[in-house]
């Protein structure tokens, strides 16, 4: 899904915080309308769209405001059901392994952070100033999470049918591509299995981490015969050098 309208970071919502009380509404204003827009959703309550993009970090700096960590928890909870639903109906005869492999590629930090960068969500984000200095905007993990606050605001607002529609619409093309990828989730394996029948070698990974150790984030770049072929993100070692090797098979 491609977002209908972008807008730059320098016209985003200033990055100090509100005084005391200020709403995240208040603070985006007609900026939600290009949010929703970007995301092909109209809201009747925009203030959930606000509250969708009200990290914790902006919120402890601003007296009586709310995060999006509980629409964070209620949106993980669509997405999980919005892809095992569709798996479920759409391929009858892949097993349960195989089901819950194509699940976990797609809602992923990696793939969810992937999708929210593609919508322009971390431009919007409202983040408190340390968080915004220490590049907060550009976090899969922030990323991912506004994601699945934006998902259980859409809840919220329309129900679960157009809650479905919005995952998928997001998600689909991810799905089918994960579907019929054997051993959907490895695609470390598959990588080198591809490398080693095309007699290129085997993959080399080089992996870096930034962060504190409660938010560390990793970064995983992999090369066949010195050329890079990949990059990729996560939250762990493990997950970085996938979400790297999926890159590098063309499976993003």
């Amino acid at each position: 899904m491609t977002p209908s309208t972008t807008w730059s970071p320098s016209s985003g919502p200033a990055e100090t915080p509100p005084g005391a009380g200020t709403s995240a509404a208040g603070v985006l204003g007609e900026r939600l309308q290009a949010v929703a827009a970007g995301l092909g959703v109209r809201f009747d309550a925009p203030e959930l769209l606000a509250l969708a993009l009200s990290h914790s970090s902006w919120s402890a700096e601003s007296a009586g405001s709310d995060s999006n960590e509980r629409l964070e928890f209620l949106g993980d909870a669509v997405l999980g059901l919005a892809v095992a639903d569709h798996c479920y109906r759409t391929y009858p005869d892949m097993p349960e392994g195989q089901l819950a492999k194509v699940r976990a590629a797609v809602v992923s930090t990696t793939a969810l952070a992937r999708v929210a960068t593609d919508l322009h969500l971390g431009e919007a984000l409202l983040l408190g100033r340390g968080e915004a200095a220490s590049g907060g905007r550009d976090k899969p993990s922030i990323l991912a999470d506004t994601l699945e606050a934006v998902i259980g605001a859409v809840y919220l607002d329309s129900g679960w049918e157009a809650a479905r529609d919005f995952v998928l619409g997001l998600l689909g093309e991810g799905i089918s591509v994960a579907a019929a990828v054997p051993g959907s989730g490895d695609f470390k394996s598959l990588l080198q299995e591809s490398t080693t029948r095309d007699g290129l070698g085997l993959p080399v990974y080089s992996v870096s981490a930034r962060g504190p150790d409660h938010a560390r984030e990793f970064l995983a770049e992999v090369s066949v015969g010195g050329r890079v072929l990949g990059r990729g993100m996560g939250r762990s070692k493990k997950d970085a050098e996938q979400a790297a090797a999926r890159e590098a098979i063309g499976g993003a």
